[in-house]
Parts: C-alpha cells; sequence; structure tokens
C-alpha cells in the first residue's frame, strides 16, 4: 500500500534536471568550442559553499557576480559538482571554480534561453530520509523546494 503523505518532489527534480542540463551543455562547450553565436551569461552566488574566486573579485562582488564565457576563456573543465574556468578581467587571467549550485542563472542570449533558480533549500543529500517526522507522527514541514523557471532576457540585451 502506498504512503498517502508521501508527495512527488517535482521541484527538486527540476532543479536537478536544469542543473544536470547546464552540465551537459558546459561539458559539449569544454569538448567542442562554443558553437555559432552561443555564450553564456552565468549568475552565481559567491557566498555558496565550493566557490573559488580571487580575493579582489569576492570583495568587489560580496554577494553575487556574473560571468560571460564568450570570446576569450580558457581552462573549461567541468565535473559532476561544477566547473573551473580562466577568464580575462581587465587583461588579468583568473582562475574561477564555480559548483552548479552556486548558480542562480544560466541565459544563453543567441537562442533566447534562460534559467533562473531560486535558492530556497539547501540541495538534498543522497538517502535523506524522505518524510522527517517532527518528533510525533507527522512528518515534519519541509522548505519549499528549489524552482527553475525562464528568465527574462530583457537584462541581458544590449540597447542598440
Amino acid at each position: 500500500m502506498s504512503d498517502r503523505t508521501a508527495s512527488i518532489a517535482y521541484g527538486r527534480l527540476m532543479h536537478r534536471a536544469m542543473r544536470s542540463l547546464i552540465q551537459q551543455v558546459l561539458e559539449d562547450v569544454a569538448r567542442d568550442g562554443l558553437p555559432g553565436d552561443h555564450h553564456f551569461f552565468i549568475t552565481f552566488d559567491t557566498t555558496a559553499p565550493g566557490v573559488d574566486i580571487a580575493d579582489w573579485l569576492r570583495d568587489r562582488y560580496p554577494e553575487e557576480m556574473t560571468i560571460v564565457i564568450q570570446h576569450w576563456y580558457d581552462g573549461l573543465a567541468v565535473d559532476d559538482d561544477g566547473f573551473s574556468i580562466v577568464l580575462n578581467f581587465g587583461d588579468n587571467p583568473e582562475p574561477l571554480r564555480i559548483p552548479f549550485d552556486a548558480i542562480r542563472t544560466f541565459v544563453d542570449p543567441s537562442v533566447e534561453f534562460g534559467l533562473r533558480f531560486e535558492s530556497t533549500e539547501a540541495p538534498e543529500v543522497e538517502g535523506d530520509d524522505p518524510a522527517p517526522t517532527d518528533g510525533g507522527d507527522r512528518p515534519a514541514p519541509r522548505p519549499a523546494p528549489q524552482d527553475a523557471e525562464v528568465v527574462s532576457l530583457d537584462t541581458f540585451r544590449k540597447n542598440h
């Protein structure tokens, strides 16, 4: 018999699928380079665990930072947790390490594609109890799941 108090965590599943999509796109770019006019604006939380950026960048961007992967980048390497890349900041190449869980938005304006990740819940750890209790028989309330949604590209468009 099924547990009627359990529910399908669609938000968490969507979150995981969208992170996987970004991982696949970046793996393809690391292997083959950027095709055509594709380029990415990636905004990430600079305070997230695992983010590794130069101290001067962290001082300048204490909460979030947007990077552009387009004309010049080097050393793009992708793994299951995130990606590393070297970008040019005022003629200074700087290495960055960005975990997928730190990403807030991912936009490819060349094809009007964008994702936004709301950070309302810590990532789920494999083996987590699907319905922790509040000390009694009822499941404890859970924070709202992280959602992925389309980002308005107007933010990234240049005024012509």
